[in-house]
């Protein structure tokens, strides 16, 4: 489970609001078109008075491409923004600065950049810019989005503590063999030849999995069943998922703040936010009138133990209001549901499209359950080429390519540059994983560069390893690494023990041999997915 980590929410403009901004906006752009080809280029921002070094003299903004008036340097990013700041970093370097419209921005796209923003000066960059999606949707009070200071302390203390520790994780395992075991039983109605949409399967993995770790068993069936009144609420809470990865025009540009009234999303944010107070209302006094479980038993869900931190605040040292418990389960199912389901749909992606590794992965979990009718967490823990592909997964693909930015409230330093306070900044971790200055090889899948032996083995996305962050690292790091791991390490591990999988169709070959082939496009949103989703074919294995 990742906690949003991405600042993809931050660049992610729907495609129909740039139409109506463009054309709304055509004279004002036709005349920034003939400042353009005139060459008046518009230099850099220096508003803020440099950082003086301890010798006297003043350290230098960022390096930054030409903008132009108004924009910046929004008209740069693209589709696939990361890919965009990748390239824009191999010309102009490792630290770049940016005005995305209004929002003046350092995009850091080098390990030892980031090493300085998340370790060396993580208390400096340790806050958060306000974000209006999060205003509107978390209530203002989540923990992914909250600015440094008391409350996400608390916050941060009880979702690490109370919820998302080791022992509150493995609480969860007849959760997760439950529903990979569903996952298997939905994927073999494809066993007749037909392909499945495995894209779809995993996201009803993922969001089951949330669901009945965050609400308990009972009310997930209620909220979540196969009846109109189940379906309308799943919509609620997908529609919740894409806006969160949804910027308003405003935000970045406050003169067509008006856009996001006359395309509707204005009203579409306030409709999603509505109907997920009232779900979570519900919940929250369903679980208030039944008796709880004690102790960290299988009994116990998000909202039990929150709801017990609130009560015993005194004693717990945290206070807790209502909408503090609504904003933190709400972080856990933007965190948990989209970013992990884009783990193992690449994941898998890469297996299918790379034969040798699929049969190795296959035949490490096959030994290891061999004799069971299925696969447990006993089994998972035994998959060292497992985990080592996931780890190649989230280096190549990580869900979040840009992590949630972050924004030092006084001046600050990154490699020698000067950044005002109140600029944003944002960790390319994408950039970071594939940078050939660290990864031998880096454009291809080889999960076998994290096995013992070689020079990435002790390599790990726990946060003391800047070339791969996924999760982020430091005070800021996301609280719900052990969740996601366990999460698609038990899914993938259920999918490779029961069948034999191919691309639904054509012939390509990544490696040599040929082998069905995958459109491996991107799209963005509050994670990246493969746009196209994943129609593979299964085929049940018999031991």
């Amino acid at each position: 489970m990742h906690i949003p980590a991405s600042s993809n929410m931050a660049l992610d403009v729907a495609p129909v609001v740039l139409l109506v901004t463009v054309l709304v906006a055509a004279p004002l752009a036709y005349l920034l078109l003939v400042v353009v080809v005139a060459g008046k280029k518009e230099k850099p921002s220096s508003a803020a008075a440099p950082t003086p070094r301890d010798d006297g003299r003043r350290l230098p903004l960022p390096p930054s491409p030409p903008g132009i008036p108004l924009l910046g340097h929004l008209h740069l990013l693209g589709a696939l923004p990361h890919r965009a700041l990748a390239s824009l970093a191999r010309a102009h370097g490792p630290v770049l600065l940016l005005r995305l419209g209004r929002v003046p921005t350092v995009v850091v796209s080098s390990a030892a950049a980031a090493e300085e923003v998340m370790r060396a000066r993580d208390l400096a960059f340790a806050s958060r810019p306000a974000i209006a999606m999060a205003e509107s949707l978390l209530y203002g009070r989540d923990v992914a989005f909250a600015p440094y200071g008391e409350y996400w302390r608390q916050a941060r203390r009880v979702s690490v503590v109370h919820l998302l520790s080791a022992r509150r994780v493995g609480s969860f395992r007849r959760v997760r063999e439950q529903e990979a075991t569903a996952l298997a039983a939905r994927a073999s109605t494809g066993a007749g030849g037909a392909a499945v949409d495995l894209s779809e399967l995993l996201t009803e993995y993922a969001n089951a999995v949330v669901s009945r770790a965050a609400f308990g068993d009972e009310s997930a069936r209620g909220l979540f069943d196969e009846f109109q009144s189940g379906r309308r609420q799943r919509k609620v809470f997908t529609d919740f998922q894409k806006l969160i990865g949804t910027v308003p025009v405003g935000e970045l540009l406050p003169w067509l703040g008006w856009v996001d009234a006359i395309t509707g999303l204005e009203g579409k944010i306030r409709r999603t936010f509505e109907a997920l107070d009232g779900l979570l209302e519900k919940v929250i006094d369903d679980h208030r009138r039944r008796p709880r479980g004690e102790g960290d038993g299988d009994g116990r869900d998000f909202v039990d133990v929150l709801l017990d931190v609130h009560k015993n605040d005194k004693e717990v040292g945290i206070q807790l209001a209502t909408n503090e418990i609504k904003a933190i389960i709400l972080d856990m199912f933007a965190a948990g549901t989209d970013t992990t389901t884009t783990a193992m749909e690449w994941a898998m992606a890469e297996l299918v499209t790379h034969p040798r590794a699929m049969r190795r992965a296959q035949d490490e979990v096959r030994a290891a359950a061999a004799g069971s009718t299925g696969v447990n967490e006993d089994h998972v823990a035994q998959l060292d080429y497992l985990k080592a592909v996931v780890k190649e997964t989230l280096r190549l693909h990580a869900p979040l390519p840009l992590l949630v930015p972050r924004e030092p409230a006084a001046d600050a330093e990154i490699l020698g540059y000067h950044v005002p306070a109140r600029t944003r900044v944002l960790i390319n971790a994408w950039a970071i994983g594939r940078d050939p200055a660290i990864w031998e090889r880096a454009e291809e899948f080889v999960p076998e560069r994290f096995l013992g032996g070689t020079a990435a083995a002790s390599v790990d996305f726990r946060g003391q390893h800047f070339e791969l962050l996924p999760f982020g690292a430091g005070r800021r790091m996301c609280p719900g690494l052990r969740f996601a791991e366990a999460s698609a390490e038990m899914a993938l591990a259920s999918l490779l023990y029961h069948f034999d999988w191919e691309a639904a169709g054509g012939q390509g070959s990544r490696e040599g041999t040929p082998t069905p082939s995958l459109d491996m496009t991107e799209v963005n949103g509050l994670a990246v997915h493969i746009k196209s989703g994943l129609p593979l074919l299964a085929k049940p294995w018999v031991p």
